[in-house]
Formats: structure tokens, sequence, C-alpha cells
């Protein structure tokens, strides 16, 4: 593949409830987008495509049309083609995967990427019926309250059948991420305390959700968008010219893999029982933007932007990044690894359990996060020494697949 640099961009504050502030959508990308622009330099005139990654504004808004509604919050971007990308809470990575063949195709020399979910204008229980939209409708989950939890709480279940689940681990795995999450400025929980007991099976201060999942262990409805530029070599050569940078000093996305597999959760358990992995399509996709990055494997990335909507997604996530074997994920957070000062940090900025998970912008906040790691802007997230970023993003029940190698040569 060509590569693809990404030159900056911009995220909201994912605490905020836009409803109750009287704002909607098209305020989203009227913060967003102008912010990324500048951010990454460049003028909404030189855009040559738009991709938007959303999955529900039509449940959630009642809007569809969001190219459109770009250009409304934007005007130098008339004109300008776009597309809009659905693939669950994989959709803003998607509109990434799009945005880079189109830089590699040659048709155009810049693109930009942005995401954006309102979800905190309904009640929890429409929310979780509008979201439940990305599973199969009327044939899984049908019983739930809440759909989402119902299924991973399945995938939960499975997993302690094959390996035997360690609750206390997934206990840990949040409380690491909220932690984080607490010096995320533009963090959802960042303010937000937990009492003794918050992270175990006290059921006054963390309540069973659904299944063996609890309150911590579930990501939450959050309001959001994201947006970044990324550019061809030609453009990112001569936009480095201009800052007396060479294109080597840049962050480029070296590596990509993008797999679906098939939609029932059930019948991915079922074909994985001829597997060594619990959802080989997600152990592929990554392991694809490894070979087309030129990596070995995991051993050759410095940090971790994962998909940890559940406590459960990031345990099955780690050992399918061929970190630890499968059934010893747990092993990986009891003994610090996945930490900011461990040997694979993961979700410095809290990841979707703590910083928010804004279902359509969540993939392009992890490009820009893994972008701001690489080129050393993370703030008080920054790892040191991260030269070389891996993003994992996935939509509905592992359904849905998207890595990229995210990485910067800088001295």
């Amino acid at each position: 593949m060509g590569e693809s640099y990404v030159l900056g961009g911009s995220q909201t504050d994912f605490a905020r409830n836009w409803t109750k502030e009287g704002l909607g959508l098209f305020d989203m990308l009227a913060e967003v987008i102008p912010a990324g622009l500048a951010d990454a330099g460049v003028d909404a005139t030189e855009v040559q495509v738009v991709h938007v990654g959303n999955l529900a504004a039509e449940r959630f808004s009642d809007q569809a049309q969001l190219g459109g509604l770009v250009v409304a919050a934007e005007p130098g971007l008339l004109g300008v083609p776009s597309t809009r990308h659905e693939a669950a809470c994989a959709s803003g990575s998607t509109a990434v995967v799009a945005a880079t063949a189109d830089l590699a195709s040659g048709r155009y020399d810049v693109a930009l990427v942005v995401g954006l979910e309102l979800m905190r204008n309904v009640s929890a229980n429409q929310a979780a019926a509008h979201l439940a939209t990305a599973a199969w409708a009327g044939r899984e989950a049908v019983e739930a309250e809440f759909a989402w939890p119902a299924l991973f709480a399945d995938v939960a279940a499975e997993y302690d059948r094959r390996y035997g689940l360690d609750h206390d681990a997934l206990g840990r795995f949040a409380a690491i991420a909220f932690a984080n999450g607490a010096d995320n400025p533009l963090a959802q929980t960042r303010d937000w305390e937990f009492p003794s007991g918050s992270f175990g099976d006290d059921d006054v201060q963390n309540p069973i959700v659904e299944g063996c999942l609890r309150k911590t262990d579930c990501g939450r409805i959050t309001d959001g968008a994201a947006a970044v530029v990324i550019a061809g070599e030609e453009y990112a050569a001569r936009w480095a010219a201009q800052r007396g940078l060479a294109l080597r000093d840049l962050t480029r996305i070296s590596g990509f893999g993008h797999r679906t597999d098939t939609l029932l959760l059930a019948d991915k358990v079922a074909a994985s029982a001829r597997s060594e992995h619990l959802f080989p399509q997600l152990h592929g996709a990554i392991h694809d933007a490894y070979a087309r990055a030129g990596l070995a494997g995991v051993d050759d990335i410095d940090v971790v932007e994962m998909h940890d909507c559940f406590t459960i997604t990031g345990l099955v996530t780690l050992e399918h990044l061929g970190l630890v074997a499968g059934g010893k994920g747990g092993e990986a957070i009891h003994d610090g690894t996945i930490e900011r000062t461990g040997r694979l940090p993961v979700n410095p900025g809290g990841g979707l359990l703590a910083a928010g998970h804004p279902v359509g912008a969540t993939g392009v906040r992890m490009v820009l996060d893994a972008h701001r790691q690489v080129s050393g802007q993370a703030g008080a997230q920054q790892i040191d020494g991260a030269r070389r970023a891996l993003t994992v993003n996935v939509g509905g029940s592992f359904t849905t697949t998207v890595a990229f190698v995210v990485e910067s040569g800088r001295s």
C-alpha cells in the first residue's frame, strides 16, 4: 500500500452532553472540523475528499446525509466528495481505511476523516435499543434489557468455558483504564470517583449489568466527534518541507488490517471451535496490519489503542495481538505489562471504558491518539519513546475488525 501521513486532528470533550447544551450533530462538526484543520495546518479548500464514520444518526437524531451536514458546518468544503461509512463501533476506522485507499490510488492528495455520534439525547434503554441494530435483529439478545452487555457477557461465558475466566483480571483491567482516563482532559470519566469495591464483586458499588459483567466492566453512552487530516506522500513531503521537516519525521499509517466475520455471535463462536483463536478474524486483521507494515509482530509495537467497550473485549484482544497465548491475558493484566510503564502500554488515555465511546468517532480518535503518541504530542498520556502504535477497533461482536500501524521516524 502507498503510505498515508497523518498531519493532525482534533476531538471534542467526550464528557459533554450536547443535548443539554441545546446542541447537536451540526454543532459537533462545526467545532471539530475547523479545530482539526487548524491543528493540521491545512485550509479547508485544500481538502479533496471527505469520509464520515457514523453508526446511527438516523436513529438518534433522525438525520441522514451527513456529508451535506459536513459542508454546512465547514463551507470551505463545498463541492468536495464525501462518503459515509457504517460498521457499528468500527465505523470511524472504516472511514480511515477508505481515505487511505483514496490517497494510495492517487485520485486525491488530502483527505479529511470525521467520526461522530450523538447518543445522550435519549434514555439509556432507548440508546441500547438503537445500538442493538448492530446485532442480528430478532435473532440474538432478544430478551436482554441491554443487548451489548448481554452479548459480551456471552463472550465472557465462552471464554470461561474454554480457558477459565479470572474475574479479578477484568476488574484490574477496568481500574487501569479509569486511572489512565483521570489524566486525560477530554475523557468522559476524568472527574469520576470510584469508592472501594468499584472493581470487584460488590453488588452495591459494582452491580451486575448482564451475565457476569458488572458496571465497571461496561463502556458508557457518549457524545463526541473526532477528525483527522491525512495526506498522500507528495502533499505530505511539501507540507513537511514548509515546516523544515523531513518526510520521515511525519506520522504515517504504514499498515492496516480490515476483516469481517459473520453477524451472529453464536455462529462465530461455533466456527472458532476449529481454530486456535476465539475470534480468528480479529487475529487476522491485526496480523494483516503487522505484515503490511513489515513488522514481525507485537514486539515491534510501543503502545496500543485498543477497543475495550467491555473489559472482556480488552482481555480477548490482548491475546489476539500475539502478546500472550489464549487464556493467558489475565497474566498480562496482573503483572503490569499493559500499564503506562509496562512492556506494552494499552490505552494510556483511558480507552473506550474511561475516555468514552461515541461510536462513530472511536476509530478516528484512536488514529488521532496514536498520531499524538508517536509524534510526542500526547501530553500527560505520553509513553516515553513511543515511535510505533497499533490501533484495534471492533464493530459488533467482533464482526468487523480494523487495525492500523501508525508510526513516526522522529528523532
